[in-house]
């Protein structure tokens, strides 16, 4: 059996006179007296006001009459089942038409504003890209298109390049596989990339060219002192570069650690 898909509009009324409302009172109020709904006043074809009611009659009555009179000669009314939505509907309204004769913009109860997290995954994305065209930069003039070559390479650079410190690698024993880490520092953001030994390659991203070039070809083994590299200050690295995990989050490296998350 087929389910009917509950509705939120259960009449409407579009485009009528707002004249009607004096002229024939009676007969509107056979329609919409002491109903809720959503309603659209308009100037000719222009929308200029968009409210909510739970008395439909008597607000579009009282909008002849207080500051919206005469700003408005048509009107259109939408009666919904129930008012549970009613709130979030009106203000859904009001920021997609932006309706020049309402003061205030239309406010969720409880939505989350994604801007913020867009922002992050941009951001991420776009050190991605930096991450791509940079890596082999100045290394090698072997084509990019070829997988066999690009390994080679990739290993090549790795043994001729200087180990910072140390003789064994702490992240060797976490990581499942080589993945990409970033770390935020006074406004900046910067990339790195933990390789399959637990090794750790700084990126372009964040740096001036003049320290880029100097730690481009270097490979550090603890994550602290790859922060430090890169920004120049000692930071504890468990706890200032993260990854992002299959889920979408980014978290400090330090839950790596820990076994509580594994890099996507």
């Amino acid at each position: 059996m087929k389910v009917k898909t509950p509705r939120l509009v259960v009449q409407h009324l579009e485009g009528f006179s707002g004249k009607v409302l004096d002229e024939y009172p009676e007969v509107v109020s056979e329609f919409i007296r002491g109903k809720n709904g959503v309603y659209a006043l308009y100037k000719r074809d222009r929308l200029y006001y968009v409210g909510l009611a739970r008395n439909l009659r008597s607000r579009l009555r009282m909008h002849m009459r207080d500051r919206h009179a005469g700003k408005w000669d048509r009107f259109s009314i939408y009666l919904t089942e129930g008012d549970e939505h009613l709130k979030e509907l009106e203000a859904l309204i009001l920021r997609i038409a932006e309706p020049p004769g309402n003061k205030v913009t239309g406010k969720f109860i409880d939505s989350h504003d994604l801007r913020q997290d867009l922002r992050r995954r941009l951001k991420a994305a776009a050190l991605r890209m930096i991450d791509k065209f940079t890596y082999w930069e100045d290394q090698t003039d072997i084509s990019e298109d070829d997988s066999d070559h690009r390994l080679e390479k990739k290993e090549h650079i790795e043994k001729k390049c200087t180990v910072s410190s140390g003789h064994t690698t702490v992240l060797a024993k976490f990581i499942p596989k080589p993945f990409y880490i970033r770390m935020e520092y006074k406004g900046k953001m910067y990339s790195a990339h933990v390789n399959k030994n637990g090794t750790i390659s700084l990126e372009l991203s964040g740096m001036n060219i003049k320290k880029w070039q100097r730690v481009k070809d270097m490979l550090f083994t603890t994550p602290s002192s790859a922060a430090k590299a890169a920004i120049g200050v000692s930071l504890n690295g468990w706890r200032s570069w993260e990854f992002r995990t299959n889920d979408g989050r980014w978290v400090k490296l330090d839950e790596l650690r820990k076994g509580r998350a594994k890099p996507a």
